[in-house]
């Protein structure tokens, strides 16, 4: 057990946990908590050194992926304790939330789904390299604009309707991206825009479904530049994130009406993506801020991290 002190209530993590390994068969659990300095990483290096099986992630979307990204690859499993306000990763996975024995009863009655997992590689000043890990999303500009403008006492009174302050904050701000880009083995293209977004998985808060073709086992990821020059312009995105993708696409019907790009929008979709920008941005991913670059390249690994998910029922 990998725990956030801050995001959960040891003394009943605990109190709710000590009858499940007996009852599942499991050993005594490791306890490991992680700290401002350590999100997770070091924590999870330990436990798999310790022979962890099941590594169980209990704290928000900062330290799930700080642990993914050292038990990816390993013979280990990764369950989730939802205990943040984005939940992401359990979100894109239909994972329950909020319902510490529900969570509890699949991390250790549950089956093994094997998803991807992504990479990117940050250049920094001075041509220094910074390679991480990222489950659900890496974002740039707006994006990344709007998690630095977060109002945490904000969002621990009121959730994911914080980030609605957050976006009024940064739309007052310069958010102009100039992107040279190549697709695979595409040619290098140029692009203007306010954000550029890459998700292994498409869904955020709320339900809404920012890349819709997504899909967190594929192998591939999709990206968004999102270019609004006008008021119409963002009209024309809410009409293709709220409407296109949060109800056309949710019908069968609905995705045989054929729906026009529009300028605002530009989705591309590949297996690995090199960036260069005209001048250094910050990154965020999986909500959490990551310094800035001038330049980075993103890939997914298929089938790199395996998770719990409830067990199917006849």
């Amino acid at each position: 057990m990998i725990y956030n002190p801050v995001k959960v209530d040891v003394d009943e993590l605990r109190a709710a946990i000590a009858a499940e390994p007996g009852a599942a068969g499991w050993a005594e659990t490791l306890w490991y908590e992680t700290t401002e300095e350590d999100p997770g990483g070091g924590q999870a290096e330990q436990a798999l050194k310790d022979g962890a099986d099941l590594v169980i992630a209990a704290g928000g979307d900062g330290t799930v992926r700080a642990v993914a990204q050292v038990i990816g690859g390993s013979e280990a499993s990764l369950a989730l304790l939802p205990s943040g306000t984005g939940n992401l990763l359990a979100r894109n996975l239909d994972l329950t939330l909020d319902d510490l024995a529900n969570a509890l009863s699949v991390a250790f009655t549950g089956t093994d789904r094997k998803i991807d997992l992504a990479w990117i590689e940050l250049r920094r000043e001075g041509e220094e390299v910074e390679r991480l890990a990222f489950l659900v999303m890496a974002g740039l500009g707006l994006d990344a604009k709007m998690v630095t403008n977060m109002d945490e006492d904000l969002k621990a009174k009121v959730g994911w309707l914080a980030y609605i302050d957050a976006i009024r904050k940064s739309l007052r701000e310069e958010n102009r991206l100039h992107i040279r880009y190549r697709l695979d083995d595409h040619g290098t293209r140029g692009v203007s825009a306010h954000t550029l977004i890459i998700g292994n998985c498409g869904s955020l808060p709320a339900n809404i479904i920012l890349l819709p073709e997504a899909a967190i086992d594929d192998g591939r990821f999709e990206a968004v530049f999102l270019r609004p020059e006008s008021v119409w312009g963002w009209l024309q995105i809410a009409g293709k994130v709220f409407w296109e993708n949060g109800v056309l696409r949710r019908t069968k019907l609905g995705r045989k009406v054929p729906t026009p790009d529009v300028d605002a929008v530009r989705y591309i979709k590949g297996r690995r993506l090199n960036v260069v920008l005209s001048h250094d941005e910050q990154v965020e991913l999986d909500g959490d801020v990551f310094g800035r670059t001038r330049a980075f390249r993103t890939w997914v690994e298929p089938g790199k991290l395996t998770v719990r998910v409830p067990a199917e029922t006849e």
